[in-house]
């Protein structure tokens, strides 16, 4: 038995696309739904009350496109407001980015030594951390607001001199105490892996959230029997401000891959 209905993705912004390309990977027969609510991005710097008030209206624009999952597909979200994400979703999966960056960090670091990376909200909230220290309460963890790095990637800096100075600067307190593990805790920064693979080195894992939060849809659809059979609908990609950066930056984010783009009101 399959279920046809789309899965749910949204972000504030663009971020969430990486996400989005993600799951269409290992998810290729499933519809997806994303919404990025560009109108009102970035969500690092706004207060928790403001973040869930978000939230739950993308929740329910969600809703109102019958999705059968959602995928929080925002660091910012997933650690300010994910419970009103789930008490307005009602019977069906909701999941965030957090909680899968978590579990792959504990288990990567030997040293019991971690940072995590991601906007001023996402560290303010310390979910990496008590996420983290909830599997393993022996490890570590150091967390690093980084607001310029998702100002690079929306500017296209995201393999150039200007950001390796900026990721070094950022990173070298982190790996001056000694972490093994770094959790990228903002989907804009997949689009900065390697950069950031070069300014940590190789003896640091680079844990990437957006394909541990594909793989965790996947695997929650199979266990609730909500896997898609053929696919019915082409994907869409809504945002509530369509501009010139918008499109330039989904292209980016989807390796060039035309995608049907909309803009809508919540």
């Amino acid at each position: 038995m399959s279920d046809c209905r789309p899965i749910g993705v949204f972000d504030s912004g663009v971020g969430g696309l990486t996400v989005f390309g993600e799951l269409s990977k290992i998810l290729p027969s499933e519809q997806i739904i994303y919404l990025g609510d560009t109108l009102r991005c970035p969500y690092g710097d706004r207060s928790v009350e403001t973040i869930k008030k978000f939230s739950v209206e993308i929740t329910k624009f969600l809703l109102a496109h019958d999705v059968k999952m959602i995928v929080a597909a925002c660091n910012t979200v997933s650690a300010a407001a994910l419970d009103s994400v789930k008490e307005n979703a009602g019977e069906i999966p909701v999941i965030g980015v957090v909680e899968p960056g978590c579990r792959a960090a504990a288990q990567s670091s030997s040293s019991k030594k971690i940072g995590v990376i991601g906007t001023r909200a996402t560290i303010g909230a310390g979910a990496y951390g008590k996420g983290i220290r909830k599997i393993n309460p022996e490890i570590i963890v150091y967390e690093k607001a980084c607001p310029l790095l998702v100002h690079l990637v929306e500017e296209g800096e995201v393999d150039s001199r200007i950001t390796d100075e900026v990721l070094k600067k950022y990173l070298s307190e982190l790996l001056d105490l000694g972490i093994d593990s770094l959790v990228l805790g903002c989907t804009h920064y997949p689009l900065l892996y390697n950069a950031v693979v070069r300014c940590a080195g190789k003896n640091v894992s680079v844990i990437n959230g957006a394909k541990l939060a594909a793989e965790e849809t996947k695997k929650i659809l199979e266990e609730n029997e909500l896997l898609g059979g053929k696919r019915a609908e082409e994907d869409i990609i809504f945002a509530t401000d369509i501009t010139p950066q918008f499109e330039r930056l989904a292209s980016a984010f989807l390796m060039g891959a035309k995608k049907n783009i909309r803009e809508t009101k919540l």
